[in-house]
Protein backbone atom coordinates (compact mmCIF):
# COMPACT_ATOMS: atom_id res chain seq x y z
CA UNK A 1 0.00 0.00 0.00
CA UNK A 2 1.38 3.39 -1.05
CA UNK A 3 0.76 5.78 1.83
CA UNK A 4 0.15 9.44 1.00
CA UNK A 5 2.29 11.23 3.59
CA UNK A 6 0.96 14.55 4.87
CA UNK A 7 4.48 16.03 4.50
CA UNK A 8 4.57 15.38 0.76
CA UNK A 9 3.24 18.74 -0.45
CA UNK A 10 5.41 20.67 1.97
CA UNK A 11 8.54 18.79 0.88
CA UNK A 12 7.76 19.48 -2.77
CA UNK A 13 7.22 23.19 -2.05
CA UNK A 14 10.46 23.43 -0.07
CA UNK A 15 12.43 21.82 -2.90
CA UNK A 16 11.08 24.49 -5.23
CA UNK A 17 12.11 27.20 -2.75
CA UNK A 18 15.54 26.03 -1.54
CA UNK A 19 18.72 24.61 -3.12
CA UNK A 20 19.10 22.01 -0.32
CA UNK A 21 16.44 20.27 1.73
CA UNK A 22 17.25 17.79 4.50
CA UNK A 23 14.55 15.24 5.27
CA UNK A 24 15.31 13.74 8.67
CA UNK A 25 13.72 10.98 10.72
CA UNK A 26 14.29 7.53 12.21
CA UNK A 27 15.41 4.61 10.11
CA UNK A 28 12.68 2.62 8.34
CA UNK A 29 10.23 5.51 8.55
CA UNK A 30 9.80 5.93 4.78
CA UNK A 31 12.20 8.78 3.92
CA UNK A 32 13.60 7.06 0.82
CA UNK A 33 10.14 6.08 -0.45
CA UNK A 34 8.90 9.65 -0.07
CA UNK A 35 12.04 11.15 -1.65
CA UNK A 36 11.82 8.92 -4.72
CA UNK A 37 8.10 9.60 -5.03
CA UNK A 38 8.70 13.36 -4.93
CA UNK A 39 11.60 13.20 -7.39
CA UNK A 40 9.39 11.47 -9.93
CA UNK A 41 6.92 14.37 -9.69
CA UNK A 42 9.51 17.12 -10.25
CA UNK A 43 10.16 18.63 -13.65
CA UNK A 44 13.88 17.85 -13.57
CA UNK A 45 15.92 14.63 -13.57
CA UNK A 46 17.09 13.08 -10.30
CA UNK A 47 19.98 10.90 -9.19
CA UNK A 48 20.03 8.73 -6.04
CA UNK A 49 22.99 7.80 -3.81
CA UNK A 50 22.85 5.59 -0.72
CA UNK A 51 25.89 6.15 1.50
CA UNK A 52 25.33 2.81 3.22
CA UNK A 53 26.30 1.14 -0.07
CA UNK A 54 30.08 0.73 -0.46
CA UNK A 55 29.79 1.40 -4.19
CA UNK A 56 28.05 4.74 -3.61
CA UNK A 57 30.46 5.74 -0.84
CA UNK A 58 33.32 5.10 -3.27
CA UNK A 59 31.80 7.68 -5.64
CA UNK A 60 32.32 10.27 -2.89
CA UNK A 61 36.12 9.98 -3.08
CA UNK A 62 35.95 13.13 -5.23
CA UNK A 63 32.44 14.46 -4.62
CA UNK A 64 33.03 17.85 -6.23
CA UNK A 65 33.87 16.29 -9.58
CA UNK A 66 31.11 13.71 -9.22
CA UNK A 67 28.45 16.37 -8.58
CA UNK A 68 29.55 18.33 -11.67
CA UNK A 69 28.54 15.34 -13.78
CA UNK A 70 24.96 15.85 -12.60
CA UNK A 71 24.33 19.55 -13.11
CA UNK A 72 20.64 20.51 -13.43
CA UNK A 73 19.79 17.30 -11.60
CA UNK A 74 18.28 16.79 -8.15
CA UNK A 75 20.81 14.65 -6.29
CA UNK A 76 19.27 12.59 -3.47
CA UNK A 77 21.80 11.50 -0.85
CA UNK A 78 20.60 8.88 1.64
CA UNK A 79 22.07 8.37 5.16
CA UNK A 80 24.00 11.63 4.81
CA UNK A 81 25.14 11.54 8.46
CA UNK A 82 27.67 8.91 7.39
CA UNK A 83 29.65 11.54 5.47
CA UNK A 84 29.82 14.70 7.65
CA UNK A 85 32.62 16.23 5.57
CA UNK A 86 30.20 16.41 2.64
CA UNK A 87 28.50 19.59 3.85
CA UNK A 88 31.43 21.89 3.17
CA UNK A 89 31.70 20.53 -0.37
CA UNK A 90 27.96 21.00 -0.87
CA UNK A 91 28.30 24.71 -0.12
CA UNK A 92 30.70 25.24 -3.00
CA UNK A 93 28.61 23.11 -5.36
CA UNK A 94 25.39 24.92 -4.44
CA UNK A 95 26.95 28.34 -4.99
CA UNK A 96 28.50 27.23 -8.30
CA UNK A 97 25.14 25.94 -9.54
CA UNK A 98 23.38 29.08 -8.36
CA UNK A 99 25.74 31.26 -10.41
CA UNK A 100 24.78 29.14 -13.41
CA UNK A 101 21.06 29.77 -12.86
CA UNK A 102 20.11 26.62 -10.90
CA UNK A 103 18.57 28.12 -7.79
CA UNK A 104 16.43 25.34 -6.27
CA UNK A 105 16.00 21.57 -5.93
CA UNK A 106 19.74 20.82 -6.14
CA UNK A 107 20.12 18.37 -3.25
CA UNK A 108 17.72 16.34 -1.13
CA UNK A 109 19.56 14.96 1.89
CA UNK A 110 18.09 12.05 3.88
CA UNK A 111 19.37 11.46 7.39
CA UNK A 112 18.66 9.35 10.47
CA UNK A 113 20.38 11.71 12.93
CA UNK A 114 18.75 14.76 14.46
CA UNK A 115 18.96 18.22 12.99
CA UNK A 116 21.07 19.30 15.98
CA UNK A 117 23.68 16.61 15.27
CA UNK A 118 23.78 17.43 11.58
CA UNK A 119 24.00 21.17 12.22
CA UNK A 120 27.25 20.65 14.07
CA UNK A 121 28.77 19.88 10.70
CA UNK A 122 26.52 21.92 8.41
CA UNK A 123 26.95 25.53 9.52
CA UNK A 124 28.50 26.23 6.12
CA UNK A 125 25.08 25.62 4.52
CA UNK A 126 23.34 28.37 6.50
CA UNK A 127 20.82 30.13 4.26
CA UNK A 128 21.01 27.35 1.70
CA UNK A 129 19.30 24.48 3.54
CA UNK A 130 15.87 23.78 5.04
CA UNK A 131 15.14 20.95 7.45
CA UNK A 132 12.02 18.79 7.52
CA UNK A 133 11.25 15.91 9.85
CA UNK A 134 9.40 12.76 8.80
CA UNK A 135 7.94 10.91 11.76
CA UNK A 136 6.25 7.49 11.80
CA UNK A 137 2.77 7.47 10.29
CA UNK A 138 0.20 9.65 11.98
CA UNK A 139 -3.57 9.82 11.63
CA UNK A 140 -3.34 12.51 8.93
CA UNK A 141 -1.22 10.16 6.79
CA UNK A 142 -3.79 7.38 7.21
CA UNK A 143 -6.68 9.75 6.49
CA UNK A 144 -4.94 10.90 3.29
CA UNK A 145 -4.55 7.28 2.18
CA UNK A 146 -7.69 5.42 3.24
CA UNK A 147 -11.16 6.58 2.28
CA UNK A 148 -12.94 4.25 4.67
CA UNK A 149 -13.22 4.88 8.39
CA UNK A 150 -9.88 5.12 10.16
CA UNK A 151 -8.91 2.40 12.64
CA UNK A 152 -7.29 4.55 15.34
CA UNK A 153 -6.64 1.53 17.58
CA UNK A 154 -4.63 -0.24 14.86
CA UNK A 155 -2.25 2.71 14.48
CA UNK A 156 -2.05 3.19 18.24
CA UNK A 157 -1.26 -0.47 18.95
CA UNK A 158 1.08 -1.20 16.02
CA UNK A 159 2.72 2.21 15.87
CA UNK A 160 3.51 4.21 12.78
CA UNK A 161 6.54 2.55 11.20
CA UNK A 162 5.12 1.66 7.78
CA UNK A 163 6.20 -2.01 7.81
CA UNK A 164 4.70 -2.49 11.26
CA UNK A 165 1.44 -0.72 10.47
CA UNK A 166 0.90 -2.48 7.12
CA UNK A 167 1.89 -5.97 8.34
CA UNK A 168 -0.62 -8.68 7.43
CA UNK A 169 -1.55 -9.26 11.07
CA UNK A 170 -0.64 -8.20 14.62
CA UNK A 171 1.75 -11.12 15.05
CA UNK A 172 3.78 -10.10 12.00
CA UNK A 173 3.73 -6.49 13.17
CA UNK A 174 5.03 -7.60 16.58
CA UNK A 175 7.84 -9.60 14.96
CA UNK A 176 8.84 -6.63 12.78
CA UNK A 177 9.10 -4.39 15.85
CA UNK A 178 11.09 -7.01 17.77
CA UNK A 179 13.55 -7.27 14.86
CA UNK A 180 13.69 -3.48 14.55
CA UNK A 181 14.66 -2.97 18.20
CA UNK A 182 17.33 -5.68 18.02
CA UNK A 183 18.82 -4.39 14.77
CA UNK A 184 18.65 -0.78 15.90
CA UNK A 185 20.65 -1.50 19.05
CA UNK A 186 23.14 -3.99 17.63
CA UNK A 187 23.78 -2.57 14.15
CA UNK A 188 22.16 0.78 13.32
CA UNK A 189 23.19 2.91 16.29
CA UNK A 190 26.81 1.63 16.30
CA UNK A 191 26.97 2.23 12.55
CA UNK A 192 25.84 5.83 13.14
CA UNK A 193 28.66 6.39 15.62
CA UNK A 194 26.92 5.61 18.92
CA UNK A 195 29.44 4.02 21.28
CA UNK A 196 27.16 2.41 23.88
CA UNK A 197 26.95 -1.28 24.71
CA UNK A 198 23.68 -2.57 23.16
CA UNK A 199 22.64 -4.52 26.27
CA UNK A 200 23.10 -1.45 28.48
CA UNK A 201 21.07 0.77 26.16
CA UNK A 202 18.37 -1.92 25.88
CA UNK A 203 18.03 -2.00 29.69
CA UNK A 204 17.58 1.77 29.79
CA UNK A 205 15.20 1.81 26.81
CA UNK A 206 13.05 -0.88 28.47
CA UNK A 207 13.05 0.95 31.80
CA UNK A 208 12.10 4.20 30.08
CA UNK A 209 9.07 2.38 28.65
CA UNK A 210 7.82 2.02 32.24
CA UNK A 211 8.47 5.75 32.83
CA UNK A 212 6.71 6.84 29.63
CA UNK A 213 4.54 9.92 30.22
CA UNK A 214 6.16 10.84 33.53
CA UNK A 215 8.49 13.64 34.57
CA UNK A 216 12.10 12.68 34.02
CA UNK A 217 14.03 11.72 37.16
CA UNK A 218 17.61 11.05 36.12
CA UNK A 219 18.80 10.25 39.65
CA UNK A 220 16.13 7.58 40.13
CA UNK A 221 16.91 6.01 36.76
CA UNK A 222 20.62 6.09 37.58
CA UNK A 223 20.08 4.30 40.91
CA UNK A 224 17.94 1.62 39.28
CA UNK A 225 20.48 0.99 36.53
CA UNK A 226 23.59 1.64 38.63
CA UNK A 227 24.74 4.33 36.24
CA UNK A 228 25.71 7.95 36.87
CA UNK A 229 23.35 10.86 36.39
CA UNK A 230 25.46 12.13 33.46
CA UNK A 231 25.58 8.71 31.79
CA UNK A 232 21.80 8.36 31.95
CA UNK A 233 21.36 11.85 30.49
CA UNK A 234 23.79 11.04 27.68
CA UNK A 235 21.92 7.82 26.80
CA UNK A 236 18.54 9.57 26.82
CA UNK A 237 19.94 12.35 24.63
CA UNK A 238 21.12 9.66 22.20
CA UNK A 239 17.66 8.06 21.97
CA UNK A 240 16.17 11.52 21.48
CA UNK A 241 18.74 12.51 18.83
CA UNK A 242 17.81 9.41 16.84
CA UNK A 243 14.05 10.04 17.11
CA UNK A 244 13.07 7.32 19.57
CA UNK A 245 12.06 9.64 22.43
CA UNK A 246 10.37 13.03 22.66
CA UNK A 247 11.25 15.28 25.58
CA UNK A 248 8.55 17.84 26.48
CA UNK A 249 9.99 20.76 28.51
CA UNK A 250 8.12 22.22 31.45
CA UNK A 251 6.35 25.54 31.09
CA UNK A 252 8.35 28.35 32.64
CA UNK A 253 6.02 31.33 32.68
CA UNK A 254 6.37 34.12 35.19
CA UNK A 255 4.34 32.77 38.11
CA UNK A 256 4.74 32.98 41.86
CA UNK A 257 3.84 29.30 42.11
CA UNK A 258 6.58 26.72 42.45
CA UNK A 259 6.55 24.65 39.26
CA UNK A 260 8.04 21.24 38.52
CA UNK A 261 10.93 22.02 36.18
CA UNK A 262 11.70 18.47 35.05
CA UNK A 263 10.70 17.62 31.45
CA UNK A 264 8.33 14.78 30.60
CA UNK A 265 9.47 11.87 28.49
CA UNK A 266 7.44 10.13 25.80
CA UNK A 267 8.05 7.37 23.29
CA UNK A 268 7.58 8.75 19.82
CA UNK A 269 6.21 5.48 18.49
CA UNK A 270 3.71 3.56 20.59
CA UNK A 271 4.37 0.36 18.66
CA UNK A 272 7.97 0.35 19.91
CA UNK A 273 6.72 1.23 23.40
CA UNK A 274 4.35 -1.76 23.38
CA UNK A 275 7.09 -4.09 22.13
CA UNK A 276 9.42 -3.10 24.97
CA UNK A 277 6.59 -3.55 27.50
CA UNK A 278 5.70 -6.96 25.99
CA UNK A 279 2.17 -5.82 25.18
CA UNK A 280 1.26 -8.37 22.52
CA UNK A 281 -2.36 -7.51 21.68
CA UNK A 282 -4.96 -4.79 21.92
CA UNK A 283 -6.71 -6.70 24.71
CA UNK A 284 -3.48 -6.81 26.72
CA UNK A 285 -2.96 -3.08 26.12
CA UNK A 286 -6.42 -2.08 27.31
CA UNK A 287 -5.90 -3.84 30.66
CA UNK A 288 -2.26 -2.83 31.11
CA UNK A 289 -1.20 -0.20 33.71
CA UNK A 290 0.63 1.67 30.92
CA UNK A 291 -2.52 2.20 28.81
CA UNK A 292 -3.04 5.83 29.93
CA UNK A 293 0.55 6.86 29.30
CA UNK A 294 0.57 5.04 25.96
CA UNK A 295 -2.56 6.86 24.76
CA UNK A 296 -1.06 10.15 25.94
CA UNK A 297 2.10 9.42 23.92
CA UNK A 298 0.02 8.62 20.84
CA UNK A 299 -2.00 11.83 21.04
CA UNK A 300 1.02 14.04 21.74
CA UNK A 301 3.05 12.60 18.87
CA UNK A 302 0.14 13.11 16.46
CA UNK A 303 -0.10 16.73 17.57
CA UNK A 304 3.64 17.35 17.35
CA UNK A 305 3.91 15.95 13.82
CA UNK A 306 1.14 18.26 12.56
CA UNK A 307 2.44 21.60 13.85
CA UNK A 308 5.59 23.31 12.63
CA UNK A 309 8.45 25.14 14.33
CA UNK A 310 6.38 28.31 14.90
CA UNK A 311 4.43 26.49 17.62
CA UNK A 312 5.78 25.73 21.09
CA UNK A 313 4.86 22.79 23.29
CA UNK A 314 5.27 22.36 27.06
CA UNK A 315 3.75 20.56 29.97
CA UNK A 316 2.61 22.20 33.21
CA UNK A 317 2.81 20.82 36.70
CA UNK A 318 3.00 22.68 40.00
CA UNK A 319 4.38 21.46 43.29
CA UNK A 320 0.76 20.98 44.43
CA UNK A 321 0.13 18.59 41.49
CA UNK A 322 -1.97 21.07 39.48
CA UNK A 323 -1.20 20.09 35.90
CA UNK A 324 -1.93 20.28 32.18
CA UNK A 325 -0.87 17.38 29.95
CA UNK A 326 0.14 19.62 27.05
CA UNK A 327 0.35 23.37 26.51
CA UNK A 328 0.39 24.44 22.87
CA UNK A 329 1.43 28.02 22.14
CA UNK A 330 0.22 29.07 18.70
CA UNK A 331 2.11 31.32 16.26
CA UNK A 332 -0.25 34.09 17.44
CA UNK A 333 1.00 33.51 21.04
CA UNK A 334 -2.32 32.08 22.18
CA UNK A 335 -2.12 29.44 24.89
CA UNK A 336 -4.12 26.24 24.31
CA UNK A 337 -4.45 23.81 27.21
CA UNK A 338 -4.87 20.15 26.25
CA UNK A 339 -5.95 17.37 28.61
CA UNK A 340 -5.76 13.83 27.22
CA UNK A 341 -8.30 11.18 28.24
CA UNK A 342 -9.15 7.77 26.84
CA UNK A 343 -12.79 7.92 27.90
CA UNK A 344 -16.12 8.66 26.25
CA UNK A 345 -17.20 10.54 29.38
CA UNK A 346 -14.06 12.30 30.65
CA UNK A 347 -13.96 13.88 34.09
CA UNK A 348 -11.78 16.94 34.52
CA UNK A 349 -10.29 17.98 37.84
CA UNK A 350 -10.55 21.45 39.32
CA UNK A 351 -6.75 21.57 39.10
CA UNK A 352 -6.88 21.60 35.29
CA UNK A 353 -9.04 24.73 35.29
CA UNK A 354 -6.80 26.32 37.91
CA UNK A 355 -3.76 25.64 35.73
CA UNK A 356 -5.59 27.09 32.72
CA UNK A 357 -6.08 30.32 34.66
CA UNK A 358 -2.37 30.33 35.54
CA UNK A 359 -1.26 30.19 31.92
CA UNK A 360 -4.18 32.33 30.65
CA UNK A 361 -5.35 29.63 28.25
CA UNK A 362 -7.68 31.00 25.57
CA UNK A 363 -8.80 27.50 24.53
CA UNK A 364 -9.19 24.40 26.66
CA UNK A 365 -9.49 20.98 25.03
CA UNK A 366 -10.13 17.52 26.40
CA UNK A 367 -8.95 15.08 23.72
CA UNK A 368 -10.70 11.71 23.52
CA UNK A 369 -10.47 8.98 20.83
CA UNK A 370 -13.70 9.94 19.04
CA UNK A 371 -16.40 12.49 19.77
CA UNK A 372 -18.75 14.86 17.97
CA UNK A 373 -17.57 17.48 20.44
CA UNK A 374 -19.34 19.21 23.30
CA UNK A 375 -18.63 21.75 26.01
CA UNK A 376 -18.06 20.93 29.66
CA UNK A 377 -19.09 23.15 32.53
CA UNK A 378 -16.08 25.43 33.00
CA UNK A 379 -15.44 26.03 29.31
CA UNK A 380 -13.39 23.00 28.28
CA UNK A 381 -14.25 21.50 24.90
CA UNK A 382 -14.35 17.72 24.51
CA UNK A 383 -12.98 16.93 21.04
CA UNK A 384 -12.10 13.77 19.13
CA UNK A 385 -8.43 13.34 18.24
CA UNK A 386 -9.03 13.43 14.47
CA UNK A 387 -11.09 16.63 14.80
CA UNK A 388 -8.32 18.26 16.84
CA UNK A 389 -5.75 17.32 14.19
CA UNK A 390 -7.98 18.80 11.48
CA UNK A 391 -8.18 22.02 13.51
CA UNK A 392 -4.39 22.12 13.96
CA UNK A 393 -3.88 21.49 10.24
CA UNK A 394 -6.12 24.44 9.46
CA UNK A 395 -4.40 26.71 12.00
CA UNK A 396 -0.97 25.59 10.75
CA UNK A 397 -1.80 26.82 7.28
Amino acid sequence: MMINRHLRDRLKADLHAMPVVALLGPRQVGKTTLALDISAALEKPSHYLDLEMPSDRAKMSDPESYFKRYENTLIIIDEVQRFPDLFEILRGTVDYRKRNGERSAQFLLLGSASRMLLQQTSETLAGRIRYLELSPLNLSDIKNTENESIDIDKLWFRGGFPDSYTAMDDRESWQWRFDFVTTYLERDLPMMGVNIAPNQLKRLWTMLAHYNGTTLNLSELGRNLELSHNTIKSYIDTLSDFYMLRIIPSWSGNLKKRLIKAPKIYFRDTGILHQLLNITSMDVLLSHPAVGGSWESFVIENICTIIDARWQINHYRSATQVEIDLIVQTPQNEMWAIEIKRSSAPKISRGFYEACEDIKAVRKFVVVPESEGYMLKGGAEVIGLMNLLDLLNKENG
